[in-house]
């Protein structure tokens, strides 16, 4: 049990990733084929690399959940070979589910889906009661938190972005918390910045808890730089700590520029963040833009999503009974 869900872990670990992704989708597809039937209703959180098709190995009603999408960025980070197969998967493996949950308008748009296929959109959110967004004391670091994912996460523009930053602003931190099979890498890269500028920026790791709380409370800013995106949960807790955003101008991360919560730059263009870094230190709208956020965001309290969740997988079951009652006629 993980905070009072049960969980069961299938597939088997492996130093090869690819390796490790194809035993989790042979052993799930396993698992749901001798024991789908014990439940009432399948959720598939859809990836790509894990090619399942679910529908072959139960007939209980499933409902396929969309974060973001890649698209042509796969790429620019992988060999063509392993693109081609992500990109082609991620076209048209959901075209097979009737039930889709996407997590925001903006993510459904980039897939060609029927219009008569039953969709819902149910955003991320927060926990009900808003943190106490008082900061300890003066406020000296922008802060990243996310996974150390070089290419997706755009944490290579950061650096690029903050060494130009730096040399108006010597006395602003950077700390970067989150962890990822990128971590190495990354770290290798901050080794190549020239001493002065690599002292200003610390590497803290995976946090949680009053760790991660202390961090959003005292940052003078959060930066998402995400070549893509979904809507990640990142921007909703520094809305709920009051902080302004930077966030990259893809249609994943516009809900932060369009409720006035932070600003927006050119999409991996270091220049264009670093100019959105000095200007968003100096503005004087910063705090009215943290209030902006907070107010936002609350409305994607985890309460009212998780109503929102219940009452679609309520209306794919009745479908489902509805459907077997027609057959059974």
């Amino acid at each position: 049990m993980i905070e009072g869900l049960g969980h069961i872990f299938v597939g088997t670990e492996s130093k090869s990733f690819l390796k490790t992704l194809l035993s989790y989708a042979f052993h799930a597809s396993l698992f749901v084929k001798k024991y789908g039937e014990n439940y009432d209703i399948i959720i598939h959180e859809f990836s790509p690399a894990v090619p399942i098709l679910l529908h072959a190995c139960t007939k209980k009603p499933i409902i396929l959940q969309i974060q973001g999408y890649t698209g042509r960025k796969y790429f620019e980070k992988y060999n063509i070979f392993y693109a081609s197969v992500l990109y082609m998967f991620e076209r048209f493996l959901p075209l097979f589910y009737g039930n889709i949950i996407f997590v925001s308008e903006s993510s459904k748009n980039n897939y060609h889906i029927h219009e008569h296929k039953n969709i819902e959109i149910i955003s991320n959110g927060i926990p009900e009661k808003l943190p106490n967004d008082e900061h300890a004391g003066k406020s000296d670091y922008i802060l990243y938190l996310g996974r150390i994912d070089i290419h997706h996460k755009g944490l290579d523009i950061l650096i690029e972005a903050f060494t130009d930053f730096y040399r108006i602003c010597p006395d602003i931190r950077l700390i970067i918390a989150g962890d990822g099979r990128d971590r190495q890498r990354f770290s290798a890269l901050l080794q190549k910045l020239p001493p002065n500028i690599r002292q200003n920026i610390e590497l803290q790791g995976w946090v949680d808890g009053d760790g991660k709380a202390d961090l959003l409370r005292n940052a003078l800013m959060v930066v998402v730089p995400s070549r893509y995106e979904a809507q990640t949960i990142v921007t909703l807790e520094a809305m709920a700590y009051g902080k302004p955003i930077i966030v990259s101008d893809i249609p994943e991360l516009r809900y932060v520029t369009q409720c006035k919560a932070g600003v927006s730059f050119k999409t991996g263009d270091a220049s264009s963040l670093a100019r959105s870094m000095k200007d968003l230190l100096a503005s004087g709208e910063r705090k009215d833009m943290g209030r902006r956020g907070r107010e936002w965001v609350r409305t994607y309290t985890w309460d009212k999503i998780a109503l929102s969740y219940e009452r679609f997988l309520t209306s794919v079951l009745s479908k489902a009974e509805a459907g077997k009652r027609v057959q059974n006629t």
